[in-house]
């Protein structure tokens, strides 16, 4: 199963920069080492900082991702997305409609919608969503979920629903990235697979080589059946 087309530059490898689990690395110093490691998109989340502080550090990774030419969005936030003019947000079910955002932000700004059921993936589609962030795949420690993890038949499910891409998030790891890109996942989201390593920078490059290794075999044996 290949993963959707896109138009937009969405990444396949999404770094969300964190300061809850891990307190050694500002969100300025891990979007940096993200980008320098091989991440093609970074995910801006804070949810204790006061709205100034959020726009002052999201201003400060807009200029680090615009810097290397990769997106960033601004997970739950659209009014701070419009303030730094970030290339996108990241919606879950308790943030503003997907819908309004995309009147506010126009059609060129990504959104993504955050789903865990096949019903929520094919509603954020229907109201405009350019990914859908499924998930939580595996068990994860960087959030509490209330949930058992949607597993790779899930995934694998809604990839094949939808007709946008698919970033797989939660519990993601170099372990188990390549059966998540092989179940049709256009990419991941990661949080405590870069941010709680001991070095952020060399573990995106782990997972940036995971993901397009998998990519291309997947190429290959397409190939190999036409």
């Amino acid at each position: 199963m290949s993963a959707k087309p896109t138009t937009k530059q969405l990444g396949r490898l999404h770094v969300i920069t964190d300061e809850s689990i891990q307190r050694r690395f500002s969100h300025a110093k891990l979007a940096g080492l993200a980008v320098s490691g091989g991440a093609d998109a970074v995910q801006f989340r804070d949810k204790r900082m006061g709205t100034r502080k959020l726009v002052e550090a999201a201003a400060v990774l807009k200029r680090i991702c615009a810097n290397s030419g990769i997106p960033l969005i601004i997970n739950d936030r659209v009014d701070i997305a419009m303030a730094v003019d970030a290339d996108g947000v990241h919606l879950g079910s308790d943030d503003i409609p997907i819908a309004v955002a995309r009147k506010l932000l126009g059609p060129n700004k990504i959104i993504g919608g955050s789903a865990g059921t096949m019903e929520e993936a094919l509603l954020a589609e229907s109201e405009g969503a350019d990914y859908i962030g499924f998930g939580h795949i595996y068990p994860t420690s960087s959030k509490e979920k209330p949930t058992r993890p949607r597993g790779l038949e899930r995934l694998k499910e809604v990839c094949s629903a939808v007709e946008i891409p698919v970033i797989a998030i939660g519990g993601i790891a170099l372990s188990n990235i390549e059966p998540v890109i092989r179940a049709g996942a256009f990419g991941v989201a990661v949080i405590s697979a870069v941010c709680s390593r001991k070095n952020p920078e060399a573990a995106t490059t782990a997972l940036r080589r995971a993901i397009d290794r998998a990519a291309a075999t997947m190429d290959e044996e397409e190939s190999s059946k036409r």
